[in-house]
């Protein structure tokens, strides 16, 4: 796995395009002048855990014979916002699933399967960093 990042402006813009030619735009979200034209790494690290668990969990549950019609997920790092440099202390997971025969147990097993076990990017993340995690299915909290 490779990427190469370039810089495309005289500020904090960057290019990263990763192996297969897909680009993302990171950017400084804390810089004092100019407009913000990308994301910030630190959000493409919340971006990271949320699509590789959410894949974690949609292919836990097709091999049960679930597929949810939705999924769709909130994640929030908590920082501490006068540390530098400034790491998640906690990651706070919202997983959301609709469909018919979504069972509460299995979705909770599928995410907790996920961070504990089969998420790459969580589990590259220091292990002092808490992931919490809330699931709703059908909109019920489970």
């Amino acid at each position: 796995m490779k990427i190469s990042l370039n810089r495309i402006n005289e500020d904090y813009l960057f290019e990263a395009t990763s192996s297969n030619g897909m680009n993302v735009l990171l950017d400084n979200k804390s810089k004092k002048e100019g407009k913000v034209e990308g994301i910030s790494p630190m959000e493409v690290l919340l971006m990271g855990v949320a699509g590789c668990s959410s894949i974690d969990v949609v292919a836990i549950l097709n091999k049960q014979r679930i597929n949810p019609v939705t999924l769709r997920m909130e994640v929030e790092g908590v920082r501490d916002p006068n540390a530098v440099p400034a790491p998640f202390q906690e990651i706070n997971v919202s997983l959301f699933l609709e469909g018919e025969d979504i069972s509460p147990e299995k979705a909770k097993r599928a995410a907790q399967l996920s961070f504990d076990k089969y998420c790459s990017v969580s589990k590259s993340l220091d292990p002092n960093i808490k992931i919490n995690q809330i699931i709703f299915v059908n909109g019920e909290k489970v």
